[in-house]
């Protein structure tokens, strides 16, 4: 399954430790992390918190991950540009692409067309991955990787 290979290579490089806020796009992502033994999750109730709780895990010695939709990118912009930003903190943030090509809820179109317009703005090196995975660009990690609604199964 693509999800677990995912996982796999996210573990490979090392990620130990996860934070985020549930999504459909990332469930089986959070199932496996949940599940597995060698990553400590904790659930977030909001994307902020979830940064706030990685940041505390990578000053512990932990290497972090943080799970959010896109529309959460907005919920945690302070605290990426006055945490994270100034003082180095090395996140990587999976994203989920709701509304991608307007196809999802209304809620989520406006944020699904603006993110990578936003990613740029906030300077957040970006991997959006497609169908076709490739999972040596994991080894040269960005801070931000964005799933669009079935790729990873």
């Amino acid at each position: 399954m693509l999800t677990d290979k995912f996982c796999v290579a996210l573990k490979k490089q090392g990620f130990n430790f996860a934070s985020g806020v549930p999504c459909s796009i990332l469930g089986g992502i959070i199932d496996y992390l949940s599940a597995d033994t060698d990553i400590t999750y904790i659930p977030a109730t909001r994307e902020d918190e979830a940064i706030g709780v990685a940041t505390g895990a990578y000053l512990a010695g932990k290497k972090p991950l943080v799970l959010m939709e896109n529309s959460g990118l907005g919920n945690c912009i302070n605290a990426l540009t006055s945490l994270v930003f100034p003082y180095k903190v090395p996140l990587l943030l999976l994203i989920s692409w709701r509304g991608f090509e307007g196809n999802d809820a209304p809620e989520h179109l406006i944020m699904g067309k603006i993110m990578p317009e936003l990613l740029k703005a906030l300077r957040i090196p970006t991997l959006i991955l497609g169908d076709d995975i490739g999972y040596e660009l994991l080894a040269v990690l960005p801070m931000a990787i964005i799933l669009r609604r079935g790729v990873l199964g």
